[in-house]
């Protein structure tokens, strides 16, 4: 059983910046397109950024231009450096494959707030 997990996320203030890290322990991760999801409060899971086998990146429009994702295969795991963020920002942020996803991790928190 594949267990993800993510860090990174605490309570920052708007225009500020964090960097998520997620690990995937599994030998076929450097075979698919991995990805960061979000899910506010009341909302569903959404995709913000995704990266594939080759580092082709691709963002929503609400995180375009702020949003960095990167994935390192040695270590199995992803990133997203996270600008000028937003209170719209504020979320519970997951990393997974994109096809066949594993069993979602605990997430980890972002609050964006004065």
């Amino acid at each position: 059983q594949v267990r993800i997990v993510e860090s990174g996320g605490r309570l920052v203030q708007p225009e500020g910046s964090l960097r998520l890290s997620c690990t995937i322990p599994t030998s076929t991760f450097n075979q698919g397109t991995v990805g960061w999801y979000r899910q506010a409060p009341g909302k569903q899971r959404e995709l913000v950024a995704r990266v594939s086998t080759r580092h082709t990146t691709v963002y929503s429009d609400s995180v375009k231009g702020r949003f960095t994702i990167s994935r390192d295969d040695d270590k199995q795991a992803v990133y997203l450096q996270m600008n000028n963020l937003k209170p719209e920002d504020t979320a519970v942020y997951y990393c997974n494959r994109l096809t066949i996803p594993f069993d979602w991790g605990q997430g980890t928190q972002v609050t964006v707030s004065s």
